[in-house]
């Protein structure tokens, strides 16, 4: 018998079973799922008789994307007042401020340490499969949910009494229950692996390019290609003594987000459009051809290179082909090396200085930090004076960014096959006939 799942054939509309569009074949002729409140399939913030001398604490910037990212052991007179949640294994952990970054932990460890997690997160113990939970409660449509009762604008959360009243549909059977939970699980184990592998190609390259280019004090890289062994010293140059074209991008305030160019026009870069190296496309915001007319800078050009100096400092990014003559916000600022440098070199020159925290070094501002051109000018840089060892240099970290835009791609597309899978195997409440 097959173990795919397969259309699920409706029998009378007028039955108005809550079935998902698609059904494991074994579980076909099985009643409608139920809608329940989550209270009914899990226990909320269960009692613990105390917490342990010692634990591992888990806080709210413990968890993202459902992985355990880091741990604090701390003794018990020493925790936070929000040190609360005992954990035993098979909890899950629910993010209850900002949910809808869904910052939640399936906690399946072997209880050989003790764990704690804050009373940012609602804890909930399965009476059922705590896979399928921990699946269902990332659905698009829970989440909804929980974001329309969400009360707060800067940190929207919710109670855990309000979170219990919200409810999910659920398989009439624990076998059906706990199909799904593999299926799906055994998807998140394949993206996870893609994920480690996306890292560890940034590792490598991030370790490369500390021994391609000199250390701080020092004037030749630790790893120079054969060709260049016997070169001379790199020099040391400030940015702003390269004599590059620099130049400064537009306040936006003239143009609202809610413009009649919501979707046409010409491309309004800003720094959260600045991907992995090069320029997304997603939430991309435009101006009229009047608009940008109208601007005196900003206009991008073949050779141009971004770097982001407000907020989020020292993004960078190649100016693909289809945004030559595209404008860019008061968030970046284009830089173009001519013939003074190697292009390419530049822009992975900069992307390690940013690896390396030189951005921040230099800039402005506590709560919303800047990098002003005039503060990027005073950015010293090791360069080679061969441009021949520049371009080599160049081309070996752009094979690894093709490798990593490559991995990139292919993380994103198990991501949107699991979300569209999901859509399809959780019956919507809305839909149900």
């Amino acid at each position: 018998m097959s173990n795919k799942p397969e259309a699920n054939t409706v029998k009378d509309q007028s039955e108005r079973e809550l079935k998902p569009k698609l059904r494991f074949p074994e579980f076909r002729d099985a009643p409608g799922w139920e809608e329940k409140s989550l209270e009914q399939i899990c226990t909320m913030n269960p009692s613990s008789e105390g917490l342990p001398e010692s634990f591992y604490y888990i806080d709210l910037e413990s968890v993202v994307a459902g992985e355990l990212t880091s741990k604090n052991r701390i003794d018990r007179n020493a925790a936070p007042s929000r040190a609360q949640r005992l954990l035993k294994k098979g909890d899950i952990i629910y993010q209850v401020v900002r949910p809808y970054q869904r910052n939640n932990f399936l906690f399946d460890f072997d209880e050989k340490d003790n764990y704690v997690a804050s009373t940012g997160y609602a804890q909930l113990r399965a009476s059922g499969s705590e896979k399928f939970l921990y699946q269902a409660i990332h659905t698009d449509g829970f989440v909804s949910k929980v974001i329309e009762k969400c009360t707060g604008s800067n940190y929207p959360a919710i109670n855990s009494s309000e979170l219990s009243e919200i409810c999910l549909a659920v398989p009439p059977t624990i076998d059906e229950q706990q199909t799904i939970a593999e299926c799906l699980t055994s998807l998140d184990e394949l993206i996870d692996a893609h994920r480690q592998k996306l890292d560890a190609l940034n590792g490598h390259k991030n370790g490369l390019m500390q021994k391609l280019f000199p250390r701080d004090g020092e004037k030749r890289p630790r790893l120079r290609f054969p060709a260049f062994l016997n070169a001379g010293d790199w020099n040391q140059v400030s940015f702003g003594k390269l004599g590059l074209d620099v130049g400064d991008g537009n306040y936006s305030s003239k143009y609202p987000s809610q413009s009649d160019f919501k979707t046409s026009g010409v491309p309004f870069l800003r720094a959260n459009n600045l991907k992995c190296g090069t320029v997304t496309d997603d939430d991309m915001r435009f101006i009229s051809t009047q608009q940008h007319s109208e601007l005196t800078k900003g206009h991008l050009k073949l050779g141009d290179i971004l770097i982001s100096t407000r907020g989020e400092l020292g993004k960078v990014a190649l100016v693909p082909d289809r945004h030559i003559g595209s404008n860019i916000n008061a968030q970046l600022v284009r830089i173009n090396a001519g013939n003074t440098i190697v292009n390419t070199f530049l822009f992975q020159l900069l992307d390690y200085s940013r690896t390396i925290g030189l951005f921040d070094a230099l800039s402005t501002g506590t709560a919303l930090k800047q990098l002003p051109i005039g503060k990027l000018n005073q950015l010293s840089l090791p360069i080679p004076e061969i441009l021949n060892e520049q371009q080599k240099i160049a081309d070996c970290l752009s094979s690894l960014d093709d490798l990593i835009a490559a991995q990139t791609q292919k993380l994103e597309a198990l991501k949107t096959h699991k979300n569209g899978l999901m859509q399809q195997l959780f019956p919507s409440t809305e839909e149900a006939l």
